[in-house]
């Protein structure tokens, strides 16, 4: 299925790409964090529907990983 000439396993890159993008220009850390945990999930989305792209699930698995890790730590 295309949209503009598109598959939407493509258009599911390139939104994570743009999440991703946005989320580094966040001044507020937590914030941050959420949204590029968001990019990093469409990410995982987008490597499964490529047939399973085991190094694009499994790095952005880890940095969804490390955001929740970070975001849930008692602050000090």
């Amino acid at each position: 299925m295309e949209f503009l000439g598109i598959t939407i396993t493509e258009w599911v890159g390139y939104l994570a790409s743009a999440v991703l993008l946005v989320s580094f220009m966040m001044k507020e850390v937590n914030k941050l964090r959420i949204v590029n945990s968001l990019g990093a999930l469409l990410f995982v989305v987008y490597g499964i529907m490529l047939q399973t792209s085991w190094p694009i699930i499994i790095t952005n698995a880890a940095i969804i990983g490390i955001n929740l890790y970070y975001l849930l730590k008692k602050q000090d």
